[in-house]
């Protein structure tokens, strides 16, 4: 080999070496909180304080399991089925609005539209947190404080799902396909829930992948609108269990088994619909 294709070859083999160190680290720095989880749901409360956490003793995982949903009379269980219904339940409300609205900004013409998206894309840079208040106030209005609803109404809508609707309604919905529709006799209804909506299904998923776990994941919007335990999704339950932990130290080892049994219906999810969640985040890259 020539001494120019050596030189060339050497930074090419270190660039190729720190991409694979940034990734090992990535890994890694993903990875072990979560390696961290599972072997501290296993153990007992002696092992979880002590240094025996990486040991192949000490496991209580079945006993651990048993006194979570056991705890304060069941109420772990009660919570998981709140979170299933906040999340899943309004993500599939909250990506068919969403999608729906950025086909409506995408398909039709109306009186300051772009004025309108504009609006919603700086919706998107607002924070959650800045919107509690406001959202408490309308709810008290309401008499929906301490209820289901001052949950569920407010994650219907999501700015950046209407901003990614739109994205996928530009890439996967032609208009000509539409306008053969019109001429056939189909109404707009129709035209969207018949056609359009077929051929946006990865985008909806998408929408919706985001959407579940935005809202999974929701603390601070329970926080502020519930105070009636049995409503409190597995975030704001953990959360009040970890803050009684300090005083009842029994409270920790369910506090972890619950925190691990809280990411299993987001990965499943992930895993059950991968496909269609790529195959939207690609045409919304090559859009």
């Amino acid at each position: 080999m020539s001494a120019t294709g050596s030189t060339l070859a050497r930074p090419r083999l270190l660039g190729r070496a720190t991409v694979n160190a940034v990734v090992a680290i990535s890994v890694l720095y993903t990875l072990l909180p979560v390696l961290w989880l599972v072997l501290a749901a296993a153990k007992n409360r002696d092992a979880l304080f002590g240094s025996a956490l990486l040991s192949l003793t000490d496991f209580s995982f079945g006993q651990n399991l048993s006194d979570l949903f056991a705890m304060d009379g069941g109420l772990y269980g009660r919570w998981y089925v709140n979170s299933l219904l906040y999340a899943v339940l309004g993500a599939a409300v909250g990506a068919l609005v969403s999608v729906a609205c950025g086909y409506a900004f995408d398909k039709y013409r109306f009186r300051h539209k772009e004025k309108l998206f504009g609006l919603v894309l700086a919706a998107v840079m607002v924070p959650q947190t800045v919107l509690a208040l406001p959202l408490y106030l309308m709810a008290s209005e309401a008499g929906l404080v301490n209820t289901f609803w001052a949950v569920f109404v407010p994650v219907l809508f999501n700015p950046f799902g209407v901003y990614l609707g739109r994205i996928f309604s530009q890439g996967y919905v032609p208009d000509e396909v539409l306008e053969a529709a019109r001429i056939d006799g189909a109404g707009e209804l129709t035209l969207y829930a018949r056609v359009a909506l077929r051929m946006l299904g990865p985008g909806l998923v998408t929408v919706f992948l985001f959407q579940l776990t935005a809202i999974w994941n929701n603390f601070f919007l329970p926080m502020v609108m519930l105070s009636d335990q049995d409503l409190y999704p597995v975030s704001l339950g953990l959360y009040a269990w970890n803050s009684s932990a300090s005083v009842s130290p029994e409270y920790y080892p369910v506090v972890v088994m619950g925190s691990l049994l809280a990411v299993v219906p987001l990965i499943l999810a992930f895993v059950l619909l991968q496909r269609f969640w790529r195959s939207g985040l690609t045409a919304g890259a090559v859009k």
